[in-house]
Order: structure tokens, then sequence, then C-alpha cells
């Protein structure tokens, strides 16, 4: 797995750590009789750039690509309170790129932190111009047209799709397998799952396919952010077939290397739920980490459930990717706050 071969602009801190939550091990085993696995962090949420996160791996690769292409506008899109926006406005301010972001009302609130704090106030710090869309949208669609008339003004465009979630920006997250193998390696850490939050598919795809390159006998889980899970793990399937084949010269992927639990969900992508309230708590009081409450706190939320349940025993060590987003705690204010 030779990534050197591919254009790539260093913006991550790395590698980012490796650390064992002792205090949130002994809290949730203590809960079943003593029986709870060894619970370890990946913190991608110091990748340092705009304060970190999973997208900046991904936009490595991305924007690598885009500046060997002449590129003088970075088009992308996602939710109001995107951190993949966000850590793209940074990585192109860095760099001195125009950027152009379309914001999909998907939660519907008139919050005024939601819509106007959290990653929004800092994507305007930025100088991003921004473009709303309401919810539902063809939001690729949409990108597509914000290129062709950005093509017509004479400017270079580069279209990044939501959360960076092509083959390109998928061998961001091979990368990290690659780091974190060589990390456990050297701390002579069997590590028998990896567990994170999964959404627009390129982090799991990538990492799946990292994994899966390297012959490391290391699981894959995603705890699904939006979708059910037939659809998450159909979509994370050809993402990772096609950067396994398209970029690495891999036969493919197993159909069984990729799973999804979708059942932390709640109502819908981005509205909050008992379980991501009392993990970001959990992570917070006992670990002094900050999660996000849409992706990470959901995740974390089926972590701490699948441990309750007696998913796996003592003796394994389960590692939880933090992918970053704790700028979108200021956006959930009002459902974060205890009551008085």
């Amino acid at each position: 797995m030779h990534l050197a071969r591919f254009p790539r602009v260093k913006l991550c801190h790395a590698p980012t750590p490796l650390e064992f939550m002792p205090r949130l091990t002994k809290a949730l085993s203590d809960e079943i009789g003593g029986n709870g696995p060894q619970l370890w962090i990946k913190r991608d949420d110091c990748t340092g750039l705009a304060t970190g996160g999973n997208k900046n791996r991904k936009l490595e690769f991305l924007l690598g690509e885009a500046l060997a292409q002449g590129a003088t506008h970075i088009v992308t899109q996602g939710a109001v309170q995107s951190n993949h926006v966000r850590q793209t406005a940074a990585a192109c301010a860095k760099l001195g790129l125009k950027c152009t972001a379309l914001l999909e009302h998907r939660v519907v609130t008139n919050d005024s932190d939601y819509n106007d704090n959290g990653n929004v106030l800092l994507d305007r710090m930025m100088g991003l111009q921004i473009e709303y869309r309401p919810g539902g949208t063809d939001m690729n669609g949409e990108l597509a047209g914000v290129g062709e008339r950005l093509r017509a003004q004479g400017e270079v465009p580069y279209l990044i799709p939501g959360g960076g979630s092509n083959t390109v920006g998928a061998l961001g997250y091979a990368h990290v397998a690659l780091e974190t193998m060589t990390q456990a390696n050297e701390m002579d850490l069997r590590i028998d799952l990896f567990v994170h939050a999964t959404g627009s598919a390129g982090t799991q795809a990538g990492l799946v396919v990292g994994f899966e390159a390297l012959n490391s006998g290391i699981p894959v889980l995603g705890i699904g952010v939006r979708n059910p899970r037939d659809r998450q793990e159909a979509a994370v399937h050809a993402l990772a077939e096609k950067t396994a084949k398209e970029k690495l010269g891999l036969p493919g992927i197993r159909r069984e290397a990729v799973q999804a639990n979708c059942d932390y969900v709640g109502a819908g992508y981005g509205i909050p739920t008992d379980g991501m309230i009392e993990a970001v708590t959990m992570f917070a009081q006992l670990e002094g980490l900050f999660l996000d409450p849409v992706y990470s706190g959901k995740g974390a939320a089926g972590l701490i459930d699948l441990v309750r349940k007696r998913t796996w025993t003592k003796d394994q060590n389960i590692v939880f990717l933090h992918t970053g987003g704790q700028v979108g705690l200021f956006a959930y204010r009002t459902a974060l706050t205890p009551a008085a």
C-alpha cells in the first residue's frame, strides 16, 4: 500500500495519539460485573488544523489532487453544522485557495446557536463563501451546477463531495489504518475491533480498505448516524470496492468486511438522543474528552450500549476513533445544558 504515489498536501499533526481510557473502561466494566473490554481511543480530534478532525485526513489527498490539477476554487457541501466544511475552509485559507460551500438545512430548526454558532461561526471567520440550500436538495447536483458557474467565470473549480467521501478522500483513512497498525505494533497492543461513527462512508471505506490491504485481521464497526443499516453498508462497500480497485490495485473488498450498526441514529441526522448526551457527558467527566453531538457522540453511544450488552469480553481491546467536531457542541447548547 504505497500511498506516496498520490498527490498530497500535509495538513495534519500526525500520528495522532492512540490512548487507553482507564476511567471509562472501569466505569463501564463495573456496571457489568468487571467483565467489560479494554477501551482505547484514536485521537483524530488532534489533527490540528481548525481544531482538528477526521476530514483533514481526507483533505490531504483531495487538495493534493486539486493543486496538481491547477485548481483555483474549491467547492464542497454539507449540513449547516458541517465539520467537513469548516475543515475544508481552513485548508483553503492555509493554501490560499478560494472556497465556496453549499450548506443544506438538513436539520430544521430556528435555534440561533445551530444556525449561527459552532461551525458556522468559524466558517464565516475564515471568509468562506456560503450558499444555503433547503433540506432534501440534490446536493451533488447543486455542487456540479456551482462548478459550471465558476468555470464560466474563468475559475478552475475542484469539487469535493459531502464529507470528502470519494476514492481520493478514502485514501486518507487507508493511511490511518497503516498509522494505527504501526502504533499498535510499537505498543505491543492487539486491536480486536476498531469502532467509529459512520456517515458519508469515506472514513469507514478507507479504514476497511487499509486494514484489509494490510491483512491486519482488525475488523471495523461503523456506528451509523444517518442511514439505515442496509443503505449504509451498501454505500461503504461500494466506495471501499472502488477505492481498492481504482487506487490500490486490489482485487476487491469482502462484503463481510463492512459492518454497520445503525440502531443509535434516533429520530434522524443531527437530532440529539439521550444516548448521545450520556456518552458526551461520560467521556467529558471520566476522560476529559469532548465528543461532538452529531458523529462521535452517537458513535460513542453505540459503543457504550454494546459494552453494557456484554458484546465483548475483558480480554479484548476496542479502539474508538474520535473524529473531532467538538466545535459543534456550541450549536447544541440547549440540548447539552443540564436542567437547573
